[in-house]
């Protein structure tokens, strides 16, 4: 039996209105506790299966469906990406912008592939995380949330240039759809979601009675919720739409801890999970995010001291980390402070879900800390 005392205080410590912890290995589950409440406001208790917009999370599952299409040879990873999707065919880079705030571009040198897509180097950006980004839309009109205005944005960077995190897993989504003539939840439900039993998962064009609410830190140090909602837009995200609930994502985690099969479902290949695994974006360093909206997302570096690596899909920490993982294990958050973590050398994922504003909230992290502590001890 796990000893959870150390997260039953890290989650009372950093005050946290709620929050779900689990941990797997490749066998099965070792690990499930629900704490709190799922809405700070009403006293509605958490379960461990409160559906949460599991936001950024959705680039994992977005990353492992695009790569089915590749190994049937629907797609490509190293063609230009303009011949699947036209508006991603003859790229601009941002150099600038006029005294009159006009933006400055001249023409990519090379065009854009799913590699570069899949590992956050084409060139994109995010208006929240890039302040060129918003300073683009705000001379050129702010779009809509959940437009696809807010994901058509001239390049920051060449493309293979740099890494910096971006709206680019919304056109891989937008890629599985022109590939397949099928909407993106459809695809999804039929290549991942249904062949690993993740029955409560899917884009919903609201947000559910039985979900946790996002919540936000008062001045007088209580907790508020406010109506905020990632989906029901023009588009289904493939970077950030995703509803979905712990031990769901938990099976998507163990899949890949198992190489692509769990329950004698196979998703992908083992070679495909291991490409995914290893680092394609050397000599970068990947993971660290910076912010032009303080409120929303505060900048974060999981892993300020290791020079990290990207995957097709996922950050990847190149020494052991500070809180247990081995070196080479997989990983990435959500906006409202949820995250997770896929350790094949250990044999162990776990999977942190809360909903908090604004991302890197430090009594998540806190909270997040003491869970991966918690696998390890």
């Amino acid at each position: 039996m796990i000893d959870d005392t150390p997260l039953e205080t890290a989650i009372a410590q950093g005050k946290l209105p709620g929050a779900v912890a689990m941990l797997s290995t490749r066998e099965g589950e070792t690990y499930a506790r629900a704490f709190g409440m799922a809405d700070a406001t009403t006293g509605r208790p958490m379960a461990v299966d409160t559906p949460f917009q599991i936001a950024s999370m959705t680039k994992a599952i977005v990353s492992v469906g695009v790569m089915h299409l590749v190994e049937r040879g629907a797609l490509s990873l190293d063609a230009p990406i303009g011949t699947v999707l036209p508006d991603l065919a003859d790229n601009r880079v941002l150099t600038g912008f006029a005294a009159d705030g006009t933006p400055q571009l001249r023409p990519a040198s090379r065009p854009i592939t799913l590699r570069h897509l899949l590992t956050h180097t084409a060139g994109l950006g995010y208006a929240f995380v890039q302040p060129e980004v918003l300073c683009f839309y705000q001379a050129t009109g702010m779009p809509a949330p959940g437009s696809r205005r807010g994901i058509t944005m001239p390049l920051l960077f060449d493309p293979g240039e740099q890494w910096a995190y971006s709206v680019a897993t919304d056109w891989i989504g937008l890629a599985i759809e022109a590939a397949t003539g099928s909407s993106l939840g459809v695809y999804l439900a039929e290549h991942v979601f249904q062949p690993l039993g993740m029955d409560e998962t899917g884009f919903l064009r609201a947000l559910p009675d039985n979900a946790a609410r996002v919540h936000v830190r008062n001045p007088e140090g209580g907790l508020g919720t406010i109506p905020m909602f990632l989906g029901g837009g023009e588009f289904e995200s493939g970077g950030g739409g995703l509803i979905s609930t712990a031990p769901d994502y938990t099976r998507f985690v163990r899949m890949i801890l198992r190489g692509g099969e769990l329950d004698g479902a196979r998703v992908l290949k083992t070679e495909t999970v291991d490409e995914m695994s290893r680092n394609q974006v050397a000599p970068l360093k990947a993971g660290a995010v910076g912010t032009s909206m303080p409120e929303f997302a505060t900048a974060f570096d999981p892993f300020p001291e290791q020079h990290s690596g990207w995957g097709l899909g996922f950050l990847i920490n190149p020494d052991q980390g500070r809180d247990g993982r081995s070196p080479g294990s997989l990983s990435w958050a959500g906006i409202f402070n949820s995250y997770y973590w896929i350790d094949p050398k250990a044999d162990v994922a776990g999977v942190f879900m809360a909903q908090m504003a604004p991302f890197a909230d430090a009594g998540a992290l806190g909270a997040y800390a003491a869970l991966e502590q918690m696998a390890y001890a």
